[in-house]
């Protein structure tokens, strides 16, 4: 793929994956061929703000999880009203991690494909 192309592809997405991962995504994106530039352009990616808040707003029934995708957790968080709502106070400050690392799972699955 085009260094050009890449280097817009992280410059407009930087918020949504760790730091530390971008060195590793660059590679990937190098690796593959330009015609997966069009299905990256569809990917939405979750942002980490917008999980922060539902985390904030709605951590103790599991909206948080359930936007990022960890429908599991999600669930779980729901059932146990947010682990007796200690779990939805540590989620808020894990939750903007999680989102990133997911975005990462989400763009290395689509590079894969």
């Amino acid at each position: 793929m085009d260094k050009d192309k890449i280097d817009a592809f992280i410059l407009t997405n930087t918020n949504s994956f760790p730091e530390g991962d971008i060195p590793l995504i660059r590679l990937k994106m190098e690796s593959v061929d330009n015609r997966r530039l069009g299905l990256l352009s569809t990917i939405n990616f979750k942002n980490p703000q917008t999980a922060l808040m539902l985390s904030i707003f709605g951590g103790p029934i599991g909206i948080d999880r359930l936007y990022i995708g960890d429908y599991l957790l999600g669930v779980l968080k729901t059932v146990t009203c947010g682990g007796i709502l200690i779990w939805a106070f540590i989620d808020q400050f894990l939750i903007k991690k999680a989102t990133r690392e997911n975005n990462v799972k989400i763009l290395m699955n689509a590079l894969n494909q």
